[in-house]
């Protein structure tokens, strides 16, 4: 592989993955009822909101499943490996392309959520008693993960060990996976 296309798969794999993330994260804020007035999920809503309002107007919700993101995220996953393939010699039939598709929206969110928690618990070091649009939001997105597992380990010497033990976790389930290089 050359070093012109070395580049041009990174800046795909970048820009769909940073896109990918945003459109997960709108499924999350509406999943958890995050607030909405928050400045980052105004920003998260209007970068969204463009391929998502007319696909919204087809595709209804259901319940608190923003279901027109899920399908714009299986979609974006689809193409993105599509136009990997495009750029290299590989070809996959629809199946396999399904599969790895799947695979990558697994990995994406194993990763949204191991840097969200990461942000979060550096941010709860730098400045405990801070209050901040981030630090509420990293709060609504995180705390139904963390939640679960706080329960089961216990804050040692008042040292709260439930974001370190989630992100191994993330981090070993993301691992298993092993999606190919050419589409992370």
């Amino acid at each position: 592989m050359g070093q012109a296309q070395n580049a041009g798969l990174f800046l795909v794999n970048t820009l769909f993955t940073l896109y990918m993330s945003v459109v997960f994260l709108r499924i999350v804020l509406r999943w958890v009822a995050a607030n909405f007035h928050n400045p980052l999920s105004q920003f998260i809503w209007q970068v969204t909101n463009p391929p998502l309002a007319p696909l919204a107007r087809v595709v209804p919700r259901w319940r608190r499943l923003d279901t027109a993101a899920l399908v714009l995220l299986l979609a974006l996953s689809v193409a993105h490996i599509v136009i990997v393939l495009a750029m290299t010699p590989y070809q996959l039939g629809p199946i396999a392309i399904g599969w790895f598709a799947l695979l990558k929206l697994i990995v994406l969110v194993l990763n949204v959520y191991t840097f969200t928690i990461f942000v979060q618990a550096i941010m709860s070091w730098l400045g405990p008693q801070q209050s901040n649009p981030a630090s509420a939001l990293l709060w609504s997105v995180n705390e139904p993960v963390l939640a679960p597992v706080r329960r089961v380990i216990p804050p040692i010497g008042g040292l709260d060990l439930t974001p370190l033990a989630v992100i191994l976790g993330l981090q070993v389930l993301s691992r298993l996976i092993n999606l190919p290089y050419l589409f992370r």
